[in-house]
C-alpha cells in the first residue's frame, strides 16, 4: 500500500511572523483530531518548538541522536502526555549546522513518514543552508508571514525557491491579522498579500494576546484555549488541510456585531 503520509515544511522569510506557533498549534490540532502527527524542529540554532510543547524537560535524545545511531527513532521521540498521537522530534546541538546536508535531513524525514500520517517541519527562517536541509526531506510547504512589507517581501524570496523545488501544494498562512488596522489601510490586506505572494491562501491568524501567554507557559492554544480567536484559526487551518470545506473568516466583518461594540464599549474605562 502507497505511503499517504504528507510531510510538510512550514517557513517563512522572516523571523518573528509566528512560525513555530503555528508549527505547534497545528500539530496539537491535527493530532486531536485524530491523525498521528510528527513535529520535527529543524531550526538547529535557535530551537523553540519543545518549549511551546512544554515539552523541553522531556528530552533525552535528538535527531542528530538517530542520525549518529546513538538510538532508535521510537527512543528520540518525545510523545505529549495531553495528545498522545503527538510525537516532537527535538533539534540537534546547534554545532549540527556545521555538517548536516540535505541527505540527512531526508533521511529523518522518511523515517517519521513511516510512522506518522503527518510530519509537519518547523524550518529556520530565511533561506540560508537550514532552509535548504529542512526543505530536501518535504514534499508540501506551508509559508507564513504577517500583513507587513517587510515580512512579505521576505517570504516572495523563500516561494520563489520553493517554485524551483518539486514542492506541492506551496499554501499561505498570513498571521497577526488585526481587522481594524486592516481596515483602516495601517496594514496589507488580505488579497494584497496574496496577489503578491500568488499563493493560494490555506488560512488567516487573528492578532491575539492569548498566544502569548499560552506561549510562555509552553501550553499551545489549540490544547487549552479553543474560545479564543486564534484558536479558532488554527483548527479552521487544520481542517482544511485535511480536506474539509471551512470558510476563511472575513477579517472586515470581525468585531463589527452589535454584540462585539457592546463588549468593547463595557471594556472601556471611564475616567
Amino acid at each position: 500500500m502507497a505511503n499517504k503520509s504528507r510531510t510538510i515544511l512550514i517557513c517563512s522569510g522572516k523571523g518573528g511572523v509566528g512560525k513555530t506557533t503555528l508549527t505547534a498549534n497545528l500539530g496539537i490540532a491535527l493530532a486531536h483530531s485524530g491523525a498521528t502527527t510528527a513535529v520535527l524542529d529543524a531550526d538547529f540554532g535557535l530551537r523553540n518548538l519543545d518549549l511551546l510543547l512544554g515539552l523541553e524537560n522531556r528530552i533525552i535524545y535528538t535527531a542528530q541522536d538517530v542520525l549518529d545511531s546513538n538510538c532508535r527513532l521510537e527512543q528520540a521521540l518525545v510523545r505529549h502526555k495531553q495528545e498522545p498521537n503527538l510525537a516532537l522530534l527535538p533539534a540537534g546541538d546547534p554545532r549540527m549546522l556545521d555538517w548536516m546536508k540535505p541527505e540527512d535531513m531526508k533521511k529523518i524525514s522518511d523515517l517519521l513518514s513511516e510512522k506518522f500520517d503527518y510530519v509537519l517541519v518547523d524550518c529556520p527562517a530565511g533561506v540560508e543552508d537550514g532552509f535548504k536541509n529542512a526543505l530536501a526531506g518535504c514534499k508540501e510547504a506551508i509559508v507564513v508571514t504577517n500583513p507587513e512589507l517587510s515580512a512579505v517581501r521576505d517570504a516572495d524570496r523563500v516561494v520563489g525557491i520553493l517554485n524551483t523545488c518539486d514542492v506541492k501544494p506551496i499554501q499561505l498562512v498570513i498571521n497577526r491579522v488585526r481587522p481594524n488596522m486592516m481596515a483602516n489601510q495601517e496594514m496589507l490586506s488580505i488579497e494584497d498579500v496574496r496577489s503578491i505572494l500568488s499563493l493560494p491562501l490555506l488560512g488567516i491568524v487573528l492578532e491575539d494576546e492569548q498566544v502569548i501567554i499560552s506561549t510562555n507557559r509552553g501550553e499551545p492554544l489549540t490544547l487549552t484555549g479553543k474560545d479564543s480567536p486564534a484558536s479558532k484559526c488554527y483548527l479552521n487551518i487544520s481542517q482544511r488541510l485535511s480536506g474539509a470545506d471551512v470558510p476563511i473568516i472575513d477579517p472586515s466583518k470581525e468585531g463589527k456585531s452589535f454584540k462585539d461594540k457592546f463588549i468593547r464599549l463595557m471594556q472601556t474605562k471611564i475616567f
